[in-house]
C-alpha cells in the first residue's frame, strides 16, 4: 500500500484528496489525516500546479503520503510525476489499461487504482491492475471525481471479503455524517474524502475535516 500505516492506532487509513493550498494542507494533517491527495487533471475544479507547489509540499512532514492523483496521464507524465521526490505515489483515476499498470509496476513506482463503482457487476472479473491497493469510488457520467455522491455500499463488502490481499480504500461521497456507517458496512482498510470536507471547490472547512477524522476514528461495532 502507497500510504503506509495510519497515524493512529485506529486501523483506517484517512486520505484528505484535493488539497489545493498549504494552509488546508497542515488543517488536515493537524485533524489527523494520513495522507494528502494533490489533484493534478486539468479539467477538475482542485487542480494544482505540482511543480509549482513543490517548495511547500516538500516541507510537509515526511510520514504524511503525498499521492499524485491522474487520470489517463501519457506515460512520460506518469513517469515524471512519480520520481518526484516529494511524492509517495500515484492515484490512477481514469481507464488506464492493466498493460499501463503493468508498466507503471515494473517501474517500482507505487500507485493505487480507482475503480468507478455503479452496480455489483463494476467489482465483477476486474482485470489485474498489477497494485495491490484499489479504491472504490463512485461513477458520475463521465465526471472526474469530488462529486459527492456515494456509491451503493452493498456492493462492495463482498469484493473486501473474496480479496484479502488487496487493501481497499473507499471513496465517493463520504462525509462527516455517513462515514461511519460507510466503514461500518463495507470495512474497507481506507477512506478517501474530497468534497465532504469543502467549503467550496478546492477550500477545505476546517470544523467538516475534524468532524470527518472524528467520525472515522470512532470504534466500530
Amino acid at each position: 500500500m502507497f500510504g503506509g500505516k495510519p497515524r493512529s492506532s485506529d486501523k483506517i487509513w484517512v486520505k484528505i484528496c484535493g488539497i489545493t493550498n498549504e494552509p488546508d494542507a497542515q488543517l488536515a494533517i493537524d485533524a489527523g489525516a494520513d495522507a494528502l491527495g494533490f489533484n493534478l487533471v486539468r479539467k477538475s475544479k482542485r487542480y494544482i500546479d505540482i511543480e509549482k507547489a513543490a517548495d511547500w509540499i516538500s516541507k510537509l512532514p515526511r510520514n504524511i503520503c503525498k499521492v499524485a492523483v491522474m487520470a489517463d496521464p501519457d506515460w512520460e507524465d506518469a513517469c515524471r510525476i512519480g520520481q518526484l521526490p516529494f511524492l509517495d505515489g500515484l492515484q490512477l483515476h481514469g481507464s488506464e489499461s492493466p498493460e499501463f499498470c503493468r508498466r507503471l509496476a515494473d517501474t517500482g513506482i507505487p500507485f493505487a487504482k480507482a475503480v468507478p463503482v455503479t452496480a455489483s457487476k463494476s467489482l465483477a472479473d476486474l482485470p489485474n491492475y498489477f497494485t495491490d491497493t484499489m479504491i472504490l469510488d463512485s461513477g458520475a457520467g463521465g465526471t472526474f471525481g469530488g462529486t459527492g455522491k456515494p456509491f451503493p455500499w452493498k456492493f462492495a463488502p463482498e469484493f473486501v471479503r473474496n480479496h484479502p490481499g488487496i487493501t481497499v480504500i473507499l471513496a465517493g461521497g463520504l462525509n462527516p455524517k455517513n462515514v461511519a456507517e460507510a466503514v461500518r458496512v463495507v470495512r474497507p482498510r481506507g477512506v478517501d474524502v474530497t468534497t465532504g470536507v469543502e467549503a467550496s471547490p478546492g477550500r477545505k472547512d476546517h470544523r467538516l475535516l475534524r468532524a470527518f477524522l472524528q467520525a472515522v476514528r470512532r470504534p466500530m461495532a
